[in-house]
């Protein structure tokens, strides 16, 4: 397939060559799938050319109606999915995936990821890296991996992953998983990238300060932050002026001091769950959704 291009935007090279919009839209917690094909018709008008969706948001149907209904071909679109805890390992992998496609109505992923890294997850991978070579996904990562997981992942595989998606936002910045990432030619791709509309964030007196300067909000400085840091960034909402907003980014940049105003926010501190939480881990292993 010829490598495709998304004009007047920012894109980010994989480590397989395949180049993906700098900055995407996400539809995680999105659960009324009118609302949800309604935001993602407006994103795609609004420019935004990769969607990511999963198994267990249960929107994909919405998502591919979107696409259907987006009035752009799904040759110049980015579309992304994940494989759930409960479809780990290689058989149930490889139905998951197609599951995934006929709620899409679609007959190949841009990208497909491990959504976590618990249960049978390198059987899950093998099941990926097959489907991959048969052209059906055009790359393949891992969500909320930590640095142990990726090392784990890696001496059990021959197709290193493209993208680790994970949670990252100005008060948690996972800098050592970041440098892991990027010594390995993994992009990170944080979810949740405005920390999830967090108070204190937001209303942050320094970022408001370089908000003023560039006639910008602090979500869009927020925004802004993410991809000169080099990531792959999918903020979400429902709200069609917040959607134009999160996309109108491209025509300011921010100095090395601003930069540095935001890498001082770190906290070190999740406002989610921890991939080491056995007690995450156990629920995730234990939860059935019907997808």
């Amino acid at each position: 397939m010829q490598k495709k291009t998304y004009t007047g935007q920012p894109v980010v090279t994989l480590n397989n060559g395949v180049d993906i919009p700098a900055l995407g839209f996400g539809v995680w917690q999105m659960d009324d799938l009118k609302e949800c094909e309604n935001a993602v018709i407006k994103a795609i008008q609004t420019g935004y050319r990769m969607i990511d969706t999963a198994a267990i948001y249960q929107n994909e149907t919405a998502v591919g109606a979107a696409v259907k209904n987006s009035g752009v071909d799904r040759e110049a679109l980015f579309i992304t999915s994940k494989v759930w805890v409960q479809d780990h390992g290689y058989k149930k992998a490889k139905s998951a995936f197609q599951r995934t496609l006929d709620r899409l109505q679609m007959d190949y992923l841009d990208m497909y990821l491990i959504h976590w890294p618990y249960g049978d997850f390198l059987g899950t991978w093998k099941a990926l890296e097959e489907l991959y070579q048969e052209g059906k996904i055009k790359a393949i990562g891992v969500c909320n991996f930590t640095i142990e997981k990726l090392e784990e992942l890696k001496a059990d595989s021959t197709i290193l992953p493209v993208i680790n998606q994970i949670e990252l936002h100005p008060v948690f910045q996972q800098k050592e998983l970041q440098v892991y990432d990027r010594d390995n030619n993994i992009v990170t791709e944080p979810w949740s990238p405005l920390g999830n509309g967090n108070a204190g964030l937001l209303s942050n007196h320094d970022l408001k300060s370089i908000a003023g300067k560039y006639g910008k909000t602090v979500a869009q400085v927020i925004l802004r932050w993410h991809l000169q840091e080099g990531f792959v960034v999918i903020p979400k909402s429902v709200t069609p002026s917040r959607i134009e907003e999160n996309f109108n980014v491209f025509d300011f940049e921010l100095t090395e001091e601003e930069m540095n105003v935001v890498r001082s926010l770190d906290t070190g501190k999740r406002l989610f769950f921890d991939p080491k939480d056995p007690e995450w881990e156990q629920k995730m292993l234990k939860s059935v959704a019907d997808i």
